[in-house]
């Protein structure tokens, strides 16, 4: 039987929770069978969404009727986990959808099913909402308790599951589905939810210190009946992220779907506990366009960010992020020996050039970048490469509007890409023009190589005004010194830019000198420690100068011929370099700098007549040609490789948490998270 129920205001649709006759029955003392016929009327019948809804999640997650939602959700879960262990009913609800699943696997047409379909779906929803709650409330071990006590196991038994955990199996049967089951209008919505429960899930690692390759359910899914899937749940899942399926007109309410839809429990909470879309308007601004790309990319980022750390406990989620090969190379023996699939790298490469750009689709390209070589060589070797890099530049363009790890994790490609004398040198041959998002100077045409040396350069003078990370300089220096020896025909602009980097940082060097000498002949009593900070920033200053003067001196000493306007930016600014020339720090460096402005300023005054700027690139050009680099004292080509820090998961786990409590869409108590604030006696690998 169906019950139409039409609903008011978000109270009236929260009261009737506790009321209905379903729920009460659903979590009250009575055993329920999974074979029970109830189970099809409790989880199909119609509800009509209101038409004009409103988005808790995305506007305002503290919002009272988000607070009022989860009161009423609580109640009616705490009545659930106080009578399980005599009902059993939680059991009998994962037998149910089990066996559900197992039929949609099986069966094709019941994909079509709308009605079969939404009853899967409506209990794999009331099964995340109830281990949300567990896992927010009670420990990992009474929540594995929870899926073996009580019920008719018998009349559930899934073949040759007798003798593993329910929770092993619910956990296999969920990626199962997602592995097995295509994509389509009647089954967008069943992925989309059990990729939400396999987050709230494993979001038990934010309720804990505990280290997540210690807890029951990452090791299931690690090591138990799921984990041989781990290589095509990876291939799924970014398939569904490059692919990018749009949502059917009929996803939460969405559309016009003839004036109903089929739900569940969802009837009083659907909207609310979703993205908030059970309703006919647009997307609003900060919606993924791709629920399911955007969860599916969140689940990745989890499954190969924790248990990484662990001899005896190797991740094959990881594994197999970190090792597919390219389907146009699936037969070369290389390949088929160490691939954990294949697929398509061009198709690959440009679903990352068009994800939106966020930090988790950022953090996906430096997983690829870092950790499969397969990928990286592909993504090195590429000639439209532009693609890929000129959104990662906009990216630190708009730092300002950008979380400090995001901007972290963009540099830190740049830096691996940089590694790589190929791409060092195909980034000064690719042109681009009307780069309208840089707005510093109207810039009709720049090398994709010129824009990254000013947005890297921009970014340094960012730091050095806003957020003082010795670690970004570090890591902008690196990547410019990496490219420094391909630097070619650098725009006029471009060159200006790096040397007025110098002078910079030159003024602020001599300021900060000149007090820290005041400072010691004063003999005033300014403390011990506030001297010392001011000698540590002026040591750090003194590193920071040195590296720019490497890079400009690498610039010269390789590609002195090709770079014209750098030399003419030297001229013009061949003061700033005089008061270091007798620095210790500095000076070795320096004198191959003033030879090159010696010899090219010689020239100059050969002519002994006034010249234009176009006369004087001439002169500077005719010189080149006539340059002994023989000349310049020799030093170590510039080289830096990025390393990740001793306990990676130390960042990113909590990095990666944080991208999902942000955007997945699932509200979590905040006030019950541990991870965010770990005891720091225990890891969190």
């Amino acid at each position: 039987m169906r019950r139409r129920l039409k609903m008011g205001s978000s109270e009236s649709r929260l009261a009737d929770l506790s009321s209905n006759e379903f729920i009460q029955k659903f979590v009250g003392k009575e055993i329920i069978a999974p074979n029970d016929p109830f189970w099809e009327q409790f989880l199909t019948f119609t509800f009509i969404p209101p038409k004009s809804a409103v988005c808790i999640y995305w506007n305002s997650r503290k919002n009272a009727d988000q607070r009022n939602l989860d009161e009423s959700v609580q109640g009616i879960c705490r009545q659930l986990l106080a009578n399980n262990p005599r009902s059993g009913n939680f059991h009998s609800l994962v037998s149910f959808f089990i066996e559900k699943s197992i039929c949609m696997r099986a069966n094709d047409s019941q994909n079509d099913n709308f009605t079969f379909s939404w009853s899967t779906h409506n209990s794999l929803f009331v099964l995340k909402v109830l281990c949300k709650f567990f896992v927010e409330n009670i420990t990992e071990e009474d929540f594995a308790n929870q899926f073996e006590i009580g019920g008719d196991k018998k009349s559930a038994a899934v073949e040759g599951s007798d003798q593993l955990s329910k929770l092993d199996v619910f956990l296999s049967s969920l990626v199962e589905l997602l592995v097995d089951l295509p994509v389509r209008d009647t089954t967008y919505a069943l992925h989309f939810e059990a990729i939400n429960c396999l987050l709230v899930l494993l979001s038990a690692q934010l309720f804990t210190n505990q280290q997540a390759n210690k807890s029951m359910i990452y090791r299931y899914l690690i090591a138990g009946k799921s984990s041989i899937h781990s290589c095509l749940l990876i291939k799924r899942l970014l398939s569904h992220f490059g692919t990018r399926e749009k949502a059917p007109p009929n996803f939460m309410g969405r559309g016009d779907t003839g004036g109903s839809i089929v739900l569940g429990l969802a009837s009083g909470i659907w909207n609310m506990l979703t993205f908030g879309l059970a309703n006919n308007e647009p997307l609003k601004e900060g919606e993924p366009d791709s629920p399911l790309a955007n969860q599916s990319l969140l689940l990745i980022l989890v499954l190969v960010s924790h248990c990484t750390c662990e001899k005896n406990l190797l991740n094959p989620y990881r594994e197999a992020l970190f090792s597919f090969s390219n389907s146009a190379e699936s037969g070369s023996a290389v390949s088929a020996s160490s691939a954990s699939f294949t697929i398509d790298f061009p198709w690959m490469y440009l679903a990352l050039c068009n994800a939106p750009a966020s930090d988790q689709s950022t953090l996906l390209l430096y997983l690829l970048i870092h950790c499969n070589p397969n990928m990286r060589s592909f993504i090195i070797s590429r000639a439209d490469i532009e693609l890929l890099v000129v959104p990662i530049l906009k990216t630190l363009y708009h730092a300002p509007h950008s979380n400090s790890h995001h901007i972290y994790m963009s540099l830190i490609i740049l830096l691996i890409l940089s590694e790589d004398e190929i791409f060092n040198r195909t980034v000064h041959q690719i042109k681009l023009r009307s780069i309208t998002w840089y707005t510093e100077r109207a810039i009709s045409e720049i090398s994709l190589g010129g824009l990254l040396v000013l947005v890297v350069i921009r970014t340094i003078q960012y730091n050095i005004l806003k957020m003082r990370d010795k670690y970004l300089h570090t890591n902008c220096l690196a990547a410019l010194a990496n490219m420094s020896s391909q630097f070619s025909d650098l725009h006029p602009y471009v060159s200006q830019r790096l040397v007025s980097l110098f002078e910079t940082l030159a003024k602020k060097h001599n300021r900060l000198s000149s007090e820290v000498a005041a400072l010691k002949r004063s003999q005033s009593t300014v403390s011990s420690e506030q001297e010392s900070d001011m000698e540590q920033d002026l040591a750090v200053l003194e590193d920071v100068l040195r590296m720019v003067l490497e890079i400009l001196n690498s610039c010269l000493t390789h590609q002195l011929a090709s770079n014209p306007n750098l030399i003419y930016t030297l001229l013009y600014k061949k003061e700033t370099f005089e008061m270091f020339k007798s620095h210790p720090a500095f000076q070795d460096v320096v004198c191959n700098i003033d030879l090159v402005i010696t010899y090219f300023a010689y020239k100059l005054q050969q002519i002994q007549s006034d010249l234009g700027e176009g006369d004087v690139l001439e002169t500077i050009q005719q010189g080149a040609m006539q340059w002994n680099k023989d000349r310049l004292k020799k030093f170590p080509d510039l080289k830096f490789k990025y390393v990740e820090e001793d306990r990676p998961e130390e960042f990113f786990i909590p990095y990666v948490w944080s991208l999902v409590c942000q955007s997945s869409g699932i509200h979590w108590n905040m006030d019950k998270v541990k991870l965010f604030f770990p005891d720091t006696s225990e890891a969190v690998c």
